[in-house]
C-alpha cells in the first residue's frame, strides 16, 4: 500500500481512481464492508483503490480536548489500513486552511485534478469545505459535471444495531468489550512504545510495561485483564492500567500500565500491542500504598483466572 501524507504530496492518477474519504476511526466492520465493495468497484474498473483520511480528525481540530476519544492513533489506523484490499492511503492535513477551501475547489482541485476520481464512496451525512457548505448533494451534482459516480456508505448492522465508532466508544466507556470486539471484528487494542516510568510497581512487587498513550481523550479507562503482542512468537498474558494514577501523582497524563504474568526481560523502546480482553474494575484512588499492593493481588488473580477460564 501507498502512503501519502499530504494533499501537496499527491500526484495525478492518469487513467483515475474509485475513493473513498471519512475518518475512519477504529477501521471496524462497517469500513471493512466499505472497502472491500470500493475494491470490487475498481477491480470492475481496473483502478486503484484509494482511501482520503484526515489527520487531525476534524472534530479533534475543532472541538480540541473535548473532542470524542480517538479509537486509533494514525499510526494504528494504517496499520489496520493496510491490511485492506487498498492501493494507496492520502493522510490529508486538516488544518485551518484545509477547512476554508471553498467545497467547489475542493472537488475541482483535489477530487477532479488531482485524484481523477471516477467512483466516489461517502456518508450521505458528509459535510466539506468552508462552513460546511459541501454535502452530499453537491457532490452528486459535480459527479454530472465532471463524470465520476458518487454513493452513499450505507449502514451496516449487526444484529440489527448500526455499526459506527461512536456506538464501539461508549461500549468501550461502559466497559462492554464484547460489544467493542464485535463491531471491530478483534479485540480493542492500544499500540505504542514500552516508555521508563517511576519504577514504583517495580517497587511494590508488580513492575510494569508502561505506554503512553498519545491521544487527546481515551476511549477506555480503568484495570482489564489483557494479553501484549510484540515481544516474542506468542502473547503473553497481563493485568493493565489505564488511568491517570490518581494514587500515586494524582496527574491529569494518561498512562497505560502493564503488568505481565511469569515475564521478566528488558522491553523499554519495543513497540507493543495491547489487547483488552475483560474490564476488571475502573481505576480507583487508594489511600496508601499498601492498600494499592493489595488491590493489584486481587486484580491479577481475577485476570489470570479469567485467562485460565476462557483458555480452557
Amino acid at each position: 500500500m501507498q502512503l501519502i501524507r499530504g494533499i501537496k504530496q499527491l500526484q495525478k492518477f492518469p487513467q483515475g481512481c474509485v475513493l473513498t474519504i471519512g475518518n475512519f476511526d477504529g477501521v471496524h466492520t462497517g469500513h471493512n464492508v466499505v472497502i472491500n465493495k470500493l475494491a470490487e468497484k475498481g477491480e470492475l474498473l481496473g483502478l486503484p483503490v484509494v482511501v482520503m483520511v484526515f489527520e487531525p480528525q476534524p472534530l479533534e481540530f475543532f472541538l480540541k480536548d473535548n473532542a470524542p476519544a480517538r479509537l486509533t492513533r494514525l499510526r494504528e489506523k494504517i496499520g489496520h489500513i493496510q491490511t485492506e484490499p487498498v492501493n494507496t492511503l492520502l493522510v490529508a492535513n486538516f488544518n485551518q486552511q484545509f477547512a476554508d477551501l471553498d467545497p467547489e475547489y475542493f472537488i475541482k482541485d483535489i477530487l477532479v485534478k488531482r485524484l481523477n476520481v471516477k467512483y466516489l464512496v461517502v456518508g450521505d451525512d458528509f459535510h466539506f469545505g468552508k462552513s460546511r457548505r459541501g454535502n452530499f448533494a453537491l457532490l452528486q451534482e459535480a459527479g454530472k459535471q465532471f463524470n465520476f459516480q458518487v454513493t452513499d456508505m450505507a449502514s451496516y448492522l449487526i444484529k440489527g444495531h448500526r455499526v459506527s465508532s461512536t456506538q464501539i466508544r461508549d461500549a468501550l466507556s461502559n466497559g462492554d468489550l464484547a460489544t467493542a470486539k464485535y463491531m471491530l471484528g478483534r479485540d480493542y487494542s492500544v499500540c505504542g512504545k514500552v516508555i521508563h516510568g517511576n519504577k514504583l510497581g517495580r517497587e511494590i512487587g508488580f513492575p510494569t510495561a508502561n505506554i503512553q498513550m498519545l491521544r487527546k481523550n481515551t476511549a477506555i479507562e480503568g484495570v482489564f485483564a489483557v494479553t501484549m503482542t510484540g515481544l516474542n512468537d506468542s502473547a503473553v498474558y497481563g493485568v493493565a492500567n489505564v488511568g491517570t494514577r490518581p494514587t500515586v501523582n494524582g496527574g491529569t497524563k494518561v498512562v497505560l500500565e502493564t503488568h505481565l504474568f511469569d515475564f521478566n526481560q528488558d522491553i523499554y523502546g519495543k513497540q507493543v500491542e495491547v489487547h483488552f480482553k475483560h474490564k476488571i474494575r475502573s481505576e480507583m484512588c487508594f489511600e496508601s500504598l499498601d492498600d494499592l499492593k493489595r488491590q493489584i493481588q486481587l486484580d491479577t488473580a481475577q485476570a489470570k483466572t479469567y485467562m485460565q477460564y476462557t483458555n480452557s
